[in-house]
């Protein structure tokens, strides 16, 4: 199967300073890979090059084989900053990306994706009344009401407490499962990344190269502390410099 993420010899750079310095993969159609890699070492420069956001200085990154040269609605972005308007409703907040249809099958279609992560009940609320978490599961609902193909996540429950990133992490793998996107997570945590995704990436220091690859073949509901989970976590460790091999 052809990949719905190609990225080719990516390199970008700043001035003088080299950023991302020539990264190859490819991500299936409904796959999950998490990027883990040093601080500072251009993971998030690497999701505005997939995102469009910035171009590359050489190499390219396509989609369905096509280049990204700006932001796509088939590319929606989920990021640690948050990004609720809070001057509007909940229902208003899922309905801002909707432009088909008319403004009741708009409210519809956000009202759906409002139940769909948890949020029925709230749906004539305003982002001041909710908690850390519940804004969260809002971006997520406007992500996904668009019906993008691809979700780009840059760490995006690093702002939440343990507690509810544990809780998002489960709803986020929940959703993923009644509908299919291929999503592209970065995040500076490992066991995240070893719990949500498909394969992790692990970065270089800047300018970032691919180290290695590990493929994450367990089942969900997957427990971090499996054995062969905790060898994985080792190895994504060692290869941070944070643990010897």
């Amino acid at each position: 199967m052809d990949a719905k993420i190609a990225i080719k010899d990516l390199r970008k750079g700043f001035r003088s300073l080299p950023v991302v310095g020539g990264i190859d993969l490819e991500v299936a159609p409904g796959e999950f890979v998490a990027i883990v890699g040093p601080s500072g070492c251009g993971k998030s420069t690497l999701m505005k090059l997939l995102a469009g956001f910035e171009l590359p200085d050489s190499g390219h990154v396509a989609i369905d084989g096509v280049p990204v040269r700006r932001p796509s609605p088939n590319a929606i972005v989920i990021s640690q900053q948050g990004s609720v308007f809070p001057w509007l409703t909940v229902r208003e907040n899922l309905m801002f990306g909707l432009l088909d249809g008319d403004p009741a099958a708009r409210a519809a279609t956000a009202d759906h994706y409002a139940e769909m992560v948890g949020l029925k009940g709230f749906e004539k609320s305003y982002p001041q009344e909710l908690s850390g978490g519940m804004l969260k599961r809002v971006e997520i609902a406007r992500a996904l009401a668009v019906k993008p193909d691809i979700v780009l996540m840059d760490e995006p429950f690093s702002a939440l407490d343990a507690l509810t990133a544990l809780k998002m992490r489960n709803e986020l793998l929940r959703v993923l499962r009644e509908e299919n996107h291929t999503v592209l997570l970065i995040t500076h945590d490992v066991e995240e990344a070893i719990y949500l995704a498909d394969r992790v990436v692990v970065l270089s220091t800047r300018p970032a190269t691919i180290r290695t690859v590990f493929p994450i073949t367990t089942p969900h509901p997957r427990k971090v502390s499996q054995p062969a989970l905790q060898e994985i976590k080792d190895a994504i460790l060692a290869e941070l410099g944070v643990l010897e091999a």
